[in-house]
């Protein structure tokens, strides 16, 4: 994420052609996204992930041997490069989420999926940390060199993940979702409930996606751009960046036992808001950067939160596809965002994308306790002990 558009920019790319080959990204990764999520739920969720771990690991190794648009495009769009995937299994996640639920009871999954947020963006700092690497390479390999060696750590990483993956147990067996776990139909108001969530998650995620598409792909080279740095300045101020919001995802996750889901979102996300606001007015990279920090720890520290709501309010057959539109739903509004963002960076606006995605993300906020409050309250009710007081 740090460095990918800066590299490209090495090579003599645009800015629009950047934001391009983002958009072809989010196009492959959404539709990745909606097979694995309906295949998952009828197969099994294991053998996707596996899938994802072996194809980044030869995206990894073109991109690290080659500089050729036919061959490098290809390779970024398909894996997903540049596009930062909050630590998580990029197209492949609603395979992942839905394999975590079948492990997590209910009452826990805010934290333990806020937790599993938080140690991929543990994961994102080490990678932030080495994005300086190519600075310290440059007088050695030339401007566009300096950056191929990364990928070579990807690759690592990928096949890591592969074997750790291969010896982890799976118990998910496919139920029919026409029928209940006794052999019964389930009640017809049941399925509507959850369709009727999935409408409106989708969307709301519109929203929320057209405006994390016109900041978030693009930020370290819009940092490069407004302040005419590299990555060996941008680099250590991502890190940080992950890391406070790993702590941040652990701390929402808390918050969420305390306060519900749906309410430890709207408040993390409103501040993130009038963060983004200010950023893009500061005149100096320091102040830009501390806000830039803040508004992702505020922002992003949700994600485990909303991943669990989603995963919470339907049946175990249905996860994978729930999980699927939760993402889908974003990435296509998201897709359109850094062609857009691109060419307005490349001709120096570079207040207005900020404030257009400040805008759409209060709506998305303010629409979001409203409308998801009393889906989490069915889920917590159908959850509670016979015993329980309300």
């Amino acid at each position: 994420m740090v460095d990918l558009a800066l590299y490209l920019h090495a090579l003599g790319w645009s800015g629009a052609a950047i934001g391009l080959v983002l958009t072809a990204a989010g196009l492959v990764g959404a539709a990745l996204n909606l097979v694995v999520g309906v295949a998952s739920d009828r197969l099994r969720r294991k053998p996707f992930l596996l899938a994802y771990e072996g194809m980044t690991c030869i995206c990894a190794l073109i991109a690290m041997t080659q500089s050729r648009t036919l061959l490098l495009a290809p390779a970024i769009a398909l894996a997903g490069f540049g596009r930062g995937a909050n630590g998580s299994a990029g197209p492949f996640a609603p395979a992942e989420q839905a394999w975590l639920a079948e492990s997590v009871p209910q009452p826990r999954r805010g934290f333990v999926y806020s937790l599993n947020t938080a140690v991929g963006f543990a994961g994102m700092t080490l990678g932030a940390v080495a994005a300086i690497l190519p600075s310290l390479w440059t007088a050695t390999l030339g401007p566009a060199g300096s950056f191929r060696p990364l990928f070579g750590l990807v690759f690592l990483g990928n096949a890591v993940n592969l074997v750790l993956l291969l010896g982890t147990p799976e118990r998910y067996r496919h139920v029919d979702p026409s029928m209940t776990a006794s052999g019964a139909r389930p009640a017809t108001g049941e399925r509507a409930d959850e369709n009727r969530f999935l409408w409106r998650l989708v969307t709301l995620n519109a929203v929320n996606g057209v405006a994390i598409g016109l900041t978030g792909p693009l930020i370290a080279y819009w940092f490069a751009m407004r302040f005419r740095i590299g990555p060996g300045v941008v680099g250590p101020v991502m890190a940080a960046t992950f890391l406070v919001t790993a702590v941040a995802a652990v701390a929402v996750g808390r918050i969420a036992d305390r306060v519900g889901l749906v309410q430890a979102v709207v408040w993390g996300r409103l501040g993130g808001v009038a963060l983004l606001v200010f950023m893009p007015l500061m005149p100096i990279y320091t102040l830009a950067a501390l806000l830039y920090l803040l508004r992702s720890a505020l922002n992003r520290g949700t994600v485990g939160v909303r991943q669990a709501l989603v995963v919470s309010v339907v049946r175990d057959e249905r996860r994978g596809f729930a999980a699927s539109m939760n993402a889908l739903s974003m990435q296509i509004p998201m897709s359109a965002g850094p062609a857009f963002a691109g060419a307005m960076i490349g001709a120096g606006w570079f207040v207005t994308p900020f404030l257009v995605a400040a805008a759409l993300q209060g709506l998305y906020v303010l629409l979001y306790g409203r409308v998801f409050t009393p889906f989490e309250r069915a889920v917590m009710a159908a959850n509670r002990s016979p015993g329980e007081v309300p």
